[in-house]
């Protein structure tokens, strides 16, 4: 019963463990490089730079859904990048 409750409470851990990666594995489109968005599935440097500047020229993104303001980013894009970015 002892060994059932510390592989229950160790598997708990490794699971907050693997959803804190998975988050610190995406990208903050805020503060990201040209670079750093270009890895992006489906963005190339062109795009990243759109990113890039648009945030400078509009200000930081209020949330991941904004991203589709920029021109070549569309619906079927962002599903793509929505599990690997965040604000």
């Amino acid at each position: 019963m002892l060994v059932l409750g510390l592989m229950t409470v160790l598997s708990g851990q490794a699971n907050g463990a693997e959803k804190q990666s998975e988050a610190s594995k995406r990208i903050n489109i805020n503060t990201a490089s040209v670079k750093q968005l270009s890895e992006l599935p489906g963005i190339g440097e062109k795009i990243a730079l759109r990113i890039v500047n648009f945030r400078k020229q509009n200000g930081k993104f209020k949330r991941i859904e904004e991203l589709m303001k920029v021109k070549g980013i569309g619906e079927k894009l962002f599903v793509k990048l929505k599990s690997r970015i965040t604000v």
